[in-house]
């Protein structure tokens, strides 16, 4: 088969289509033809060596696939070969088969396409149990919600996950183009922090009062000024650090305004965390998922998908990811998916 291959920790642009030998089928896993991968800034990170986990080499990158099951191994119920799924995986996305243990699969809607059900496992999963778990965010309707880079593929998804709650959704972005992306996907209103000072315009929408959620992908000194725009008892969940930067946090202003912050990795359920979670948190997970399938068939939620590329364009697609050129998410697709680019 043909993968992206890492073969020592390096600069993304340093990798190449090889074609290598299929992964292992273990028990309790399910072979998968991948027709989609998603592409992430954390890509990056894995082939380079930096991320906090580190796969043994060589292997392909990628997380997150969707595609067809074409094996199980004896003692899989839940999957025959045929069925259309997406998987959290913990490397391997980024080739032409790929295995995932059945624990992190889930069946997709009959219409949804293979590049749209990358976004659940990671994306879409994160902010839902980010918003609906009584011990994080917990958004409640008639509450106001401050989304950072409302644009990309955590600021969608909490664009439309904050008002299937009933929240007033508040997003930051960086262009025109990316402002009107997220008011399609029903934000109430999206600040240019390239032309005003977001803290000063949430101020401003809020009377004065702030927001009682904050979810900021970006970190570094907006996660500061973030906290500043905070009600008291509001909530704060740093998601990622795109801005390159991990803020370090003044406790002074937690305790004068009864601020929680809340931590969130959902790859800890996938199993990527301290400990392997993925059985015993599986119920979660699959409550999670099964939610998002329900709202896609209602209409309430379109991941998006702004840029395609063929597995062979890696490099280009990772490219339009650390340039900050994409809205909602950049997926490699193969297969039928390819039909157009």
């Amino acid at each position: 088969m043909k993968a992206i291959w890492v073969r020592e920790f390096t600069d993304y642009r340093n990798l190449a289509l090889e074609d290598v030998a299929p992964p292992e089928l273990h028990p309790g896993q399910v072979r998968i033809d991948v027709r989609a991968t998603g592409v992430s800034f954390a890509v990056s990170l894995w082939v380079s060596g930096k991320y906090q986990r580190k796969p043994p080499l060589p292997f392909a990158p990628g997380t997150e696939a969707a595609g067809v099951i074409t094996e199980v191994t004896p003692g899989v119920s839940k999957f025959r070969p045929g069925d259309r799924v997406t998987a959290a995986l913990d490397w391997g996305g980024m080739a032409e088969e790929a295995v995932a243990d059945a624990v992190n699969v889930h069946p997709i809607p009959a219409d949804m396409d293979f590049d749209q059900a990358i976004a659940l496992p990671n994306s879409y999963a994160t902010v839902c149990a980010a918003f609906t778990w009584p011990h994080l965010l917990h958004v409640k309707a008639g509450q106001k919600v401050l989304v950072h880079g409302c644009a990309g593929g955590i600021g969608l998804a909490a664009v439309e996950i904050g008002k299937i709650l009933g929240a007033t959704v508040i997003g930051t972005a960086s262009s025109d183009e990316k402002i009107a992306a997220a008011k399609a996907h029903g934000a109430d209103h999206v600040i240019n922090y390239k032309r005003d000072d977001f803290k000063d315009r949430v101020l401003e929408l809020t009377e004065g009062v702030g927001v009682d959620v904050v979810v900021d992908p970006v970190g570094g000194e907006v996660f500061g000024r973030s906290l500043r725009c905070l009600a008291p008892e509001g909530r704060i969940m740093p998601v990622g650090f795109a801005g390159g930067t991990i803020p370090q946090i003044p406790a002074n202003l937690l305790l004068v305004k009864n601020i929680t912050v809340c931590g969130l990795s959902f790859g800890y359920y996938h199993g990527w965390g301290i400990k392997d979670a993925r059985y015993e948190c599986e119920d979660r997970v699959r409550a999670i998922m099964n939610r998002l399938c329900r709202w896609y068939g209602e209409g309430k939620i379109r991941p998006h998908i702004s840029h395609r590329f063929p597995l062979e364009k890696f490099k280009e697609a990772m490219a339009t990811v650390l340039e900050r050129k994409s809205i909602g998410r950049v997926a490699l697709v193969q297969g039928a998916g390819i039909e157009g680019l």
